[in-house]
């Protein structure tokens, strides 16, 4: 993976909270993220096609929801960048954080 893809992947605020959702969860369906982002399922759908097409992350298919979570391949520099950033920035999205735990706790009834 080089920087310019990577970076220019995190230059979105979907993809970007996306991301930092997803360092706190060993995975997360499109439902959980569409509730969490308040975003509806195509814009979260497309996001999140462009950072697996590029290798961030990965997706299995269960029924009719997809879950995706952090590519287990990715390089360590890339790993290191999204932990820290997770890390040091709780602040901007730690209510969407909240709203997806919620989410997940609630969706092992509908997803």
């Amino acid at each position: 993976m080089d920087p310019c893809t990577f970076f220019k992947c995190l230059a979105d605020d979907t993809r970007l909270k996306s991301l930092l959702l997803l360092t706190h969860t060993p995975e997360a369906c499109v439902c959980d993220l569409m509730q969490a982002l308040a975003l509806d399922q195509p814009k979260i759908s497309r996001h999140l096609a462009l950072l697996r097409q590029n290798g961030i992350l990965m997706d299995e298919r269960r029924g009719k929801w997809v879950y995706y979570s952090l590519h287990p391949q990715l390089p360590q520099w890339v790993r290191d960048a999204i932990i820290s950033t997770a890390k040091h920035n709780l602040a901007y999205f730690n209510a969407d954080l909240q709203k997806l735990i919620a989410a997940q706790a609630s969706s092992n009834l509908s997803c």
